[in-house]
């Protein structure tokens, strides 16, 4: 049974003399604690250096791959050449597959295999006793370099570090040439004021400002190149009765040197634009496609890479540059803010202020995708992000709509939004439609003689009271008999009141007839 190890400066190939050791996987590590005994249960067989590191990533790569290199084959050649019947221990199960397609030998993977691996690792030195150390430290050193680099695969179209620069550095350039844009008005103003509200567009401006230098030369130059003859006409008669002051020579000059600054910045921030949307393309087609080449570019500078932005989920792409916002909203238990950087693509621009929240969360979820796709897929194409603009779009428009019908409804769900008229091929007229009254008077009318029922009724009820109570006279007989008691009892009352007024004294003669006179008129009520 033969052991392939592999070495970063070759290929060894060791005998292993006791196979019954393989099968006493947990005493393993005690068979290899010192030089003697490990060369007593493996004996090295053939070794099969590199010529040199290009060789040696060759073999490591095709082993990472599951392949079986030049170098490789050569060495089994040789020693399977006659012993075909032995077995191989192989430490990857891609590579003894690909062996045993190869030499038809049978290729041998197990936990025993990987112990018998770690144990030959530590004895590595004392087992092939031809290799100096340094040697084989060097050889470790140049293959792990090699190796590392193939394995990031070097590309310049994927590289994200000059999409962050360039954005930055357009950035920059946009805030420069405003301030310069700003001076220049502001400084040529003094001289000819009227000239800034006549040309809005700032490189028009700043190109008029280098040809004509003062006004007095607006009146003979050609300004066709650069502005419309409605404009070139109301430009020329203002230079006539302007109300600017005059300046010399070298201020002019000064001027003209300031616009040359001011044109050769846009010059160069209009490359730098094109640089930056052919970087985008190749590197995150798919994201370019959905939020545009500024929004992107400015999407993966605020993450830092393109790996970094694929691992954020949608939500945090959605808000991604507001969170100074999300903080203070969180802070003061407000609501949160519904786009960030996004908010600068076309999509929600498009939107209106009721659906923006909607379509930058719909666009955020898409972005993610298409840029996990951009990081971390294989082929560069921008189909998908072309999908799901499409789709995009259509939501937007049912939104815009009021429609709120799922993209993939079936024809019932459609079917709950249509109006529903019957088919029929003759079409009758109906006559009722033509009536003007409406129908609240005669609602009236029978509220009326509803009331006028019900106050009939009303009217009926005591009668039928009166009825009730002529049959039940008991009742009555009852009720006289206690009006009766009580009539008596206030007489009693009123006759204790006047003795007591007798009795009483005589103040004046007056007050004392009055007194008996109110008693009276008591007495004759009560009679």
């Amino acid at each position: 049974m033969f052991v392939l190890y592999e070495t970063p400066a070759g290929y060894a190939i060791f005998k292993l003399l006791d196979e019954k050791k393989l099968k006493e996987v947990d005493n393993l590590y005690q068979e290899f604690q010192t030089p003697d005994r490990a060369n007593k249960l493996l004996k090295l067989k053939h070794f099969q250096k590199f010529n040199d590191t290009t060789e040696a990533l060759a073999a490591a790569t095709a082993a990472v791959e599951g392949k079986v290199s030049k170098p490789l084959k050569k060495t089994l050649k040789k020693l399977f050449g006659d012993e075909v019947q032995e077995s191989l221990l192989v430490a990857d199960a891609k590579l003894g597959n690909a062996i045993k397609d190869k030499f038809a030998v049978q290729c041998v993977y197990n936990t025993g295999v990987q112990e018998l691996m770690r144990c030959i690792r530590q004895q590595a030195d004392s087992l092939l006793g031809g290799l100096p150390k340094k040697e084989m430290t060097a050889m470790a050193l140049g293959l792990a370099h090699s190796l590392s680099r193939y394995k990031l695969k070097f590309s310049p179209d994927k590289i994200d570090t000059m999409i962050v620069q360039a954005q930055c550095l357009l950035d920059d350039l946009d805030k420069e040439l405003n301030n310069y844009i700003m001076r220049a008005r502001e400084w040529y103003g003094w001289h000819f004021p009227e000239l800034g509200k006549l040309i809005t567009d700032n490189i028009a401006f700043v190109k008029t400002i280098k040809l004509v230098g003062t006004r007095d030369n607006i009146a003979v130059a050609d300004l066709s190149d650069i502005l419309p003859e409605d404009v070139e006409e109301r430009v020329k008669e203002a230079a006539e009765i302007s109300m600017g002051t005059e300046i010399s020579e070298d201020d002019t000059i000064n001027i003209q040197c300031l616009c040359d600054e001011i044109l050769s910045i846009s010059e160069y921030r209009a490359h730098l634009y094109d640089y930056l949307k052919a970087r985008m393309m190749a590197m995150a087609p798919n994201l370019t496609i959905l939020v545009g080449e500024t929004v992107g570019a400015r999407l993966i500078a605020h993450a830092g890479s393109l790996i970094n932005l694929a691992k954020h989920p949608s939500s945090t792409v959605q808000i991604l540059g507001a969170e100074k916002a999300l903080f203070r909203a969180l802070k003061t238990k407000k609501d949160t803010p519904k786009y960030g950087l996004i908010f600068h693509a076309q999509l929600v621009g498009q939107a209106s202020l009721k659906n923006k929240g909607k379509i930058s969360r719909s666009l955020a979820a898409k972005a993610s995708l298409a840029t996990r796709v951009d990081a971390f897929g294989e082929e560069a194409t921008f189909e998908l992000g072309a999908a799901h603009k499409v789709r995009l779009e259509a939501r937007l428009r049912l939104l815009e709509e009021g429609n709120l019908r799922k993209l993939s409804g079936t024809g019932k769900a459609k079917a709950k939004f249509e109006k529903y008229q019957a088919k029929s091929e003759v079409f009758t007229y109906h006559p009722e439609a033509d009536s003007t009254l409406g129908l609240a008077k005669k609602r009236k009318h029978s509220d009326a003689a509803e009331c006028s029922k019900s106050a009939k009724s009303q009217k009926i009820e005591p009668e039928d009271v009166a009825v009730e109570a002529e049959k039940s006279p008991d009742t009555e007989e009852l009720k006289s008999e206690k009006k009766k008691k009580k009539k008596k009892n206030k007489n009693k009352d009123q006759d204790t009141t006047l003795v007591a007024d007798a009795d009483a004294p005589e103040p004046s003669g007056t007050p004392a007839k009055k007194k008996v006179k109110k008693d009276k008129d008591v007495l004759v009520e009560s009679d």
